[in-house]
Order: C-alpha cells, then sequence, then structure tokens
C-alpha cells in the first residue's frame, strides 16, 4: 500500500482497506463526486472533489448504500440495472457527522456502472429558507389578521391567544408584551407565564436604558442574567421611527432566534395591536371632546381668507341654529349690534394683516330677540397664498360674563361699603416674618387725616406708650391667626385716637401666611368715658368694697331657696327665716311685673341678666339694689333656678336725686332776678290800685264800682303771684321714686311760667307753639321742665353775649312741639349763631362749658342728658340756619 492509501485509510478510521484506485478513468471529467459500481452496487472506486467530504464505512467491499443516509436507502431500492434513467437525490453520510445532499443519475460504462452526483446543499438551502420565508409570512398574516378583525372589546383577550400562538411557533417556554403606560412599561399580554417572572418595574427600568432596534440576549447580557437565570431569554424590541413602542420577550425557545426574522413575526403582531389601541383612544379622545364641547357650548370654526363662507362644528352650528357653512354676511347678522362693528374691524384686519383672532362677542340664537350668548373666538392664520386660512375655537362664556358682571357688581358695592363704612379696613402682606402695609380703605382720610397709601406704615403711627401692645398684637396675629387689641393711633395733627383693631391671618393651602386683614374702629369716645367711668368708679371703689354684697337663690316665681346674712339684714330678718319668702312683696306691681319678664328673657345661650331694682324695705322708704342674676336650666333649656348677687345702690340713688335737686335749686338760683320781677310786677299793680282806693276815699268820693274794679284788680295780681310761688315749689321738691304718665307740654308750660316774663323783660322774644292735640309720655314732669329751663336759660345767655357784639340783633327762642304715635320730640331752637362744630361732640359732657370761669359748671346739659335717657328718650343738637336747634325725643306713653 502506498503512503497516500495508508494516509486516506486514517482518515476513514479503520486499519484496512480493500484497494482502490483513485484515478479517475479517461474521458471523466473531475467535477462533484463519482463513484465506480458493479452490478451488486459494490462501490470499486471514488473520485472527484466531494471524495474528501464523505465518511467512509469501516467494513471492507462497502455497498453504495453505506455510505448514505438510512432515508435514502428507499432511492436505492434493487440493483444498480433498475437506477437507469432515473434522477437519484442521495444523502451522503459526511464527515464530522453532517450530511452531504447531492443529485445525480447512473450510466453504465466499461461492464461497471458510473454514478456521477452534484453537490445540491445550496439549492435545498435556498428552497427551504423559501418554505419558511413562506410559513413566516403565512403566520404573519395570520397574527395581523386576528387582531385586525376581531372588535375592540375582545382586543386583549385575541392578543393573549395569538400570543400564546407565537409561543409554540417558536417552542418557546413563555413569552410576555409589555406596552408604554402611563405608569412606564406594563405587560399587556402574556403567553404561558412562569410563576417566577420579574416585577414590570424591574423590567422598565432595563428596557429604558436600551437603545431602538436593538435585539437582547440574556446570554451574555450582564442586566439580564439576574432577571432570567434558568432559561436563554430574548428582548425584542418593536419601534416606529427612534421611539420603542412595544417589547416582546421569549423565554426558552427551542432554537436561537434569526433576530431579522423574529422582529418582522413581532411588527406584524404589535403594529395591528398598537394601531388598534391608538384608534380606540382617538375614539374615546374625540368622544370626550364631543362631550366636552357639547357641554361648553363649544367648537370648531375654520374661514378661508379668499373666500366668503365660513365652516362651523356640525354640533356647534346647530346649537346656535345655524347651518354648519354659511357666508361671513350672514354669520355677522347673528352677532348682536352693540359687537357686530368689532367684529367687522377684527376680521378686516385679519384678512389685511394676518394676525391672531382673541374676540368676545354676543351671539343671538334662533329667535333673535331672545337674551344673546356670550362666546369666546380664538384662532390664527395658516397656510399661505390662496391656501391661508384661519382656524379657531368658538367657546361659550356667557356664564363667566354672567359671573363677571356679578362680581362686578358685588365689588362695587363692596367698593361702596367700605368707602362708606366708618371703621378702616386695612390688609397687611406678609413678608419673610414680617408684616408690610399693602391696602387702606378710604375711611383712613376722615378718621385719622392721612391719605390712603401703601407707604404708610402704621408703627409710626402708634403712640410711644403703645408700642409694646403693637409688637405683641403682631406676634400673637403670626401665632394664633387672630387678635383682638386696643391702642392709640397718632392723627396728621398730632393728636391720637384709641381705636379698636380686630385683625385675622389668612393662609394659603399650605398653611404659610399670606395676608392679614382688619378693621380700625375708633372707639375714643367710648375709652374716653370708661376711663372716666374708671375714675369714677375708683373714687368710690371704697364705699363698694366695704359694702357687703347680697348672695340668694331663688326660683323662678321669686321664692328664695337661700340666702346670706347681708341680704338677711337688710329685709331685718335672720338668714335662716330667708327660704320660702317672695322678693316680689317689697316691689310694686310694675317692678314685679318687669322683673319676671326679664327673667322670663334667660337662655342657656345668655344666662346673665343685669338690672336696678326698687324695693319698699321694712323701716326704709324706699331702697335700690342693682341686681344680677344667671339662670341654672335642665338639659331640655328649662329655667330651674337663679343665682342672684345684689348690692345697695340706695346712696347712688339718692345722691343722684340729690345732683338733681342741687340742679333745679341752682336754675332757681339763677331764675331769682326774674322770678323777684314776675312777684313785684303784681305787687306793684296791687299798690297803685290801693293808692288810688284812698285817695278816692280820702276825697270823699266812694264809688262801688270803682272800689269793686279796684278790689277784683288786687284779686287776680294776688292770684299771678301766687301761682309763681306754688309752681315755684312744686318745681322745687323732689322727684317721685317711680316714673309717672303726664303730658309734656304741661313741662313747657311750667318753664315758660318761670321764665316768660323775665326773657321778655330782657328782651327776648317767645315764640311758641302749642300743639293741635294732647300727647302722653311716661317720666317725671319736674324733671322735664328742669331740661327745657337749663335749655332755655342756655339760650337766652348766648343770645345776651352775642346782642353785646351786635346791637342790632332781634333775640328769639322758638318752642314747638310734633307728635306722632310712636314719639314725641319737643324742640328748642334760637338765633343765637350756633355752637362751634367742633364742641359739638362734647356739649353734653360732664364739667364741658363754653362760659366763662366761675359763670357755668358744665353740669347743666350732662345732668339734661342723662335725665331724658333715665325716661327712655334722647337729647340732641345741631346747628340750624339761625343758631343752635335742642332736640328732646321722647316715646309715647301706650297704656295697653
Amino acid at each position: 500500500m502506498s503512503a497516500g492509501q495508508g494516509l486516506f485509510e486514517r482518515w476513514r478510521g479503520r486499519s484496512a482497506a480493500p484497494e482502490q484506485p483513485v484515478e479517475p478513468a479517461p474521458g471523466i471529467a473531475l467535477v462533484g463526486l463519482q463513484l465506480w459500481l458493479d452490478d451488486s452496487a459494490r462501490v470499486l472506486r471514488l473520485a472527484g472533489p466531494l471524495r474528501t467530504a464523505l465518511a467512509l464505512p469501516e467494513q471492507a467491499d462497502a455497498r453504495l448504500q453505506d455510505y448514505v443516509q438510512p432515508y435514502s436507502l428507499l432511492v436505492l431500492e434493487g440493483e444498480p440495472m433498475d437506477w437507469q434513467a432515473q434522477v437519484l437525490d442521495l444523502d451522503f453520510k459526511a464527515a464530522g457527522g453532517g450530511t452531504l445532499h447531492t443529485r445525480g443519475w447512473l450510466q453504465a460504462q466499461s461492464g461497471r456502472w458510473l454514478l456521477q452526483l452534484f453537490d445540491v446543499g445550496d439549492l435545498l438551502q435556498q428552497r427551504q429558507q423559501s418554505l419558511n420565508a413562506e410559513r413566516q409570512r403565512h403566520f404573519s398574516c395570520h397574527l395581523a389578521s386576528a387582531l385586525r378583525d376581531c372588535s375592540i372589546e375582545r382586543l386583549e383577550l385575541v392578543a393573549q391567544e395569538q400570543l400564546q400562538w407565537l409561543v409554540r411557533h417558536w417552542r418557546a417556554s413563555a413569552a410576555r408584551l409589555l406596552l408604554q403606560g402611563r405608569e412606564g412599561w406594563q405587560t399587556y399580554a402574556s403567553g404561558n407565564d412562569p410563576l417566577a417572572w420579574p416585577a414590570d418595574a424591574a423590567l422598565g427600568a432595563l428596557l429604558d436604558q436600551q437603545a431602538p432596534g436593538q435585539v437582547l440576549c440574556s446570554a451574555g447580557h450582564p442586566g439580564l442574567q439576574p432577571l432570567f437565570v434558568q432559561e436563554q431569554t430574548y428582548l425584542l424590541p418593536y419601534a416606529q421611527g427612534q421611539v420603542v413602542q412595544a417589547w416582546l420577550i421569549v423565554i426558552g425557545p427551542a432554537e436561537a432566534l434569526v433576530p431579522q426574522d423574529a422582529l418582522q413575526v413581532l411588527a406584524a403582531y404589535a403594529e395591528p395591536l398598537l394601531g388598534r389601541l391608538a384608534a380606540f383612544e382617538l375614539q374615546q379622545q374625540n368622544e370626550r371632546l364631543d362631550s366636552l364641547q357639547l357641554q361648553l357650548g363649544a367648537g370648531w370654526w375654520q374661514w378661508r381668507l379668499s373666500e366668503q363662507s365660513l365652516h362651523m362644528d356640525p354640533g356647534l352650528a346647530a346649537s346656535l341654529g345655524m347651518p354648519a357653512q354659511l357666508t361671513l354676511s350672514q354669520w355677522l347678522s347673528r352677532v348682536h349690534p352693540a359687537d357686530r362693528e368689532a367684529a367687522q374691524l377684527a376680521l378686516g384686519e385679519l384678512q389685511r394683516d394676518g394676525c391672531a383672532l382673541h374676540l368676545s362677542v354676543r351671539l343671538l340664537d334662533n329667535h333673535f330677540e331672545a337674551n344673546p350668548r356670550w362666546y369666546r373666538l380664538c384662532g390664527q392664520v395658516r397656510g399661505s397664498g390662496q391656501q391661508r386660512r384661519l382656524q379657531g375655537f368658538m367657546l361659550d362664556i356667557s356664564d363667566i360674563k354672567a359671573q363677571q358682571q356679578q362680581a362686578g357688581a358685588a365689588q362695587a358695592r363692596l367698593e361702596n361699603l367700605i368707602a362708606s363704612s366708618p371703621a378702616v379696613i386695612y390688609i397687611q402682606r406678609y413678608c419673610e416674618g414680617a408684616l408690610q402695609a399693602e391696602f387702606f380703605s378710604a375711611s383712613l382720610q376722615p378718621m385719622l387725616g392721612w391719605e390712603p397709601s401703601a407707604d404708610a406704615q402704621p408703627g409710626q403711627w402708634v403712640h410711644p406708650e403703645d408700642q409694646a401692645l403693637w409688637l405683641a398684637r403682631t406676634r400673637t396675629l403670626l401665632r394664633e391667626g387672630q387678635v383682638r387689641s386696643r391702642y392709640r393711633l397718632r392723627d396728621h395733627q398730632g393728636g391720637y385716637h384709641w381705636v379698636l383693631d380686630e385683625a385675622r391671618l389668612l393662609r394659603d393651602d399650605l398653611g404659610l401666611p399670606v395676608e392679614v386683614v382688619g378693621i380700625w374702629l375708633d372707639v375714643s369716645e367710648a375709652t374716653e368715658a370708661a376711663e372716666r367711668v374708671r375714675e369714677s368708679e375708683e373714687r368710690y371703689r371704697v364705699l363698694v368694697e366695704d359694702s357687703p354684697a347680697m348672695i340668694c337663690r331663688y326660683t323662678p316665681d321669686l321664692t328664695l331657696v337661700f340666702g346670706n346674712q347681708p341680704l338677711a339684714d337688710y329685709l331685718e330678718c335672720s338668714a335662716t327665716q330667708l327660704a320660702g319668702i317672695n322678693l316680689g312683696q317689697w316691689m310694686s306691681d310694675s317692678q314685679r311685673e318687669a322683673f319676671l319678664e326679664r327673667l322670663a328673657g334667660l337662655t342657656p345661650e345668655q344666662p346673665v341678666s343685669s338690672v336696678e331694682i326698687c324695693l319698699e324695705l321694712p323701716g326704709r322708704e324706699h331702697a335700690w339694689w342693682v341686681w344680677s342674676d344667671r339662670g341654672l336650666f335642665d338639659g331640655e333649656g328649662r329655667l330651674l333656678e337663679i343665682q342672684a348677687v345684689g348690692r345697695d345702690n340706695t346712696q347712688v340713688r339718692r345722691t343722684q336725686q340729690q345732683l338733681l335737686q342741687s340742679a333745679k335749686m341752682a336754675t332757681l338760683g339763677e331764675m331769682a332776678t326774674g322770678l323777684a320781677h314776675e312777684i313785684n310786677q303784681p305787687l306793684n299793680v296791687m299798690r297803685m290800685a290801693v293808692v288810688n282806693a284812698l285817695k278816692r276815699l280820702d276825697n270823699g268820693d266812694v264809688q262801688v264800682d270803682y272800689l269793686q274794679d279796684k278790689l277784683k284788680r288786687i284779686d287776680a295780681q294776688v292770684l299771678r303771684a301766687s301761682r309763681v310761688v306754688d309752681h315755684m315749689r312744686v318745681f322745687g321738691r323732689r322727684s317721685e321714686v317711680e316714673q309717672q304718665p303726664f303730658a309734656p307740654w304741661q313741662a313747657v308750660e311750667g318753664a315758660l311760667s318761670l321764665l316768660a316774663e323775665g326773657l321778655r323783660g330782657k328782651g327776648v322774644e317767645l315764640r311758641v307753639e302749642a300743639p293741635m292735640q294732647a300727647q302722653t309720655v311716661n317720666g317725671h314732669q319736674d324733671q322735664l321742665e328742669q331740661v327745657l329751663i337749663n335749655l332755655m336759660v342756655n339760650a337766652r345767655d348766648a343770645l345776651l353775649a352775642r346782642r353785646q357784639q351786635q346791637r342790632e340783633l332781634q333775640p328769639w327762642i322758638a318752642l314747638r312741639m310734633e307728635a306722632s304715635d310712636r314719639q314725641v320730640r319737643l324742640l328748642v331752637e334760637d338765633n343765637g349763631g350756633g355752637i362751634e362744630p367742633r364742641l359739638l361732640e362734647r356739649i353734653f359732657e360732664p364739667f364741658f362749658t363754653t362760659k366763662p370761669v366761675g359763670v357755668g359748671t358744665g353740669l347743666g346739659l350732662s345732668v339734661s342728658y342723662g335725665i331724658i335717657d333715665a325716661m327712655g328718650g334722647c337729647l340732641s343738637v345741631e346747628n340750624a340756619a339761625e343758631g343752635a336747634r335742642f332736640c328732646i325725643e321722647l316715646p309715647s306713653y301706650c297704656t295697653s
């Protein structure tokens, strides 16, 4: 055996083989594979380039059947003679375990058979690829058709079913389709899901990092290996442009997936699915938009600027009662006449300049005369040349306009209220822990004289002694959100006003401070009055502290349940005897009725009441107690018992009566000259009558008629003087304890009886207008007469002082009464020039007087004001045309 033959035998894997020549026969081309066979198909010789690719059998004298794959034996049935004139497709066993695909024919040659074969593996591979491509195309068409033809309700179920088909097609373990949702990548469909599957969030974090069009495999990918450790996994993207729309995750396919083929199958599956979902989402958006437009009364409109016709949304046109397509003039005819010119100008400017359109107009409805509706027209020009068109939107803003009108009216009312309010309304803006003034109402100027300005800082107006209060007010406001404080503010003239400050801190939805809204109310008069009361109470504090309080409990019918020793001392009994005694037995009928009515007004919400009561105690004429009650109620709100605390106010009452009496006597003292003239006048008349009568008697001329006439004149003058003296005695005595009904004009006549002659003697004219009908009030007649005398004396002094400056002045005082069913008004007016306006507010203050020192005490008007107030009325003053006019208003007395 030659060296070449030995090498060939070692390559075949055996130690010995039959001797076979390798040289080709003459005239045979060395192409493909040639096999020389005997009649029994034993292989005699091999030749051709493909012989090195065969796996040679181990046995000697091998037949052709030993060289081919088992499934090729069907072709080689019978003897070589039977194979002639046939195309033989034989698959040989190749070296390395592969297969060599051949095609050829058998030829008889020199008593042997020559089998000429050619390699057809490439042809078969192309054919197989064509078949696979056809099958894939049919499979892709099936996927796409199933997803396109199903209803939208069954789309998710069909997608699930087709994904399972895809799993079976690739002979994979499982698969999932992930789509981009509102919360990132989310599973839409799955096929044969395993139990252990990564969460969508973990997959989404990985998928967002990948580039579009890149197929990922878990083999060698560091991000996928921790998530899929059991089987080989593929991540297939479906992208449109550079945006990935879906990811398909395939676990454990039987064969490695060809990326291009897999992506084509995924595209056939994902494209119709995403298209259907997008179309459904678009349909829902259109339905929502149509519903929104219908509810808002809105819609689109379009106008080609080169034409005279408009196109409108059909729904909007139907709501307006217009056709969907109409001319520009027809549309303008439906615009309210007040807005038509503005609409024409805007459309003209739009055609000329092509600017954006923003217009609010009123459109008339079908009836033309009905209330029009407001619409907001917005649009923008698109295109160029003949294609220039306005595309816009119309929105019903009638509700907004109505709200704006209401808000404007409300704002106007609010501004008017703020401007006319006596209180100052202010706003402070919160900025970095501090409050800065931002707004003051117009009331600031009349109150303090400062012009309302955001630059003003109220802290600069605070009284130096109250600056600590101002700072504490700000801290409390920022800490608690609201504050109520009282301090003094400086006006533009340097004076100070007490103001009551009530403010509230407004916060945003996060609870952070935004601004402070508050009011200032001028309480100077109340504060000064309270200070005067405090000073007055301080003078009587020792007396009040030394006076023991009366404490008791009683039932609603005034029957005592308990009383302490001071109450027992006042009632002149022991404390143990108080239980069962009725407090009403020491009250008059009117006092007891008013007391019970006040108790009936107590409620669980307002259980406290205070009043001054008058009692007729044993051994005393009258006593006054300041009485405070607190009602005790059961669960149903019924009054069960009253707890009361009282103190004796008799001394104060009597002091007040003495003050009134002293004022009366002072008034009588001031009228002494006039009263002396009033009495001297009748005395002089009587003296002259007596002298004349005596002269007649001395002359012996005794005439009865003459003497009777003189005696009658003397009697009339005696009665006149007697009336003056009697009225002085009545006026000078103390007032009754309780108020009584009386005719107010009687008080006027009493005051005139004391002052008339004196006023006339000083040249003051009295203009008295007697009422047409009588009217009754409740109170004290002598006290009302005292008030009238005070007013007339003050008027007299003012008139005489003015006459010294104006000699031509003809002074007069006018009195008249106006009455109605509910009120009686007594007016006292003079021509003394009036009162200085800045003094009008203080004229009723105690000890305030405009008279020289030593002339007036300043108590007359203050006492008069208290008398009228105690009678339930009001004393006021104003400047009339020629002088001052005082008005006494008293409620009419009703007997029912």
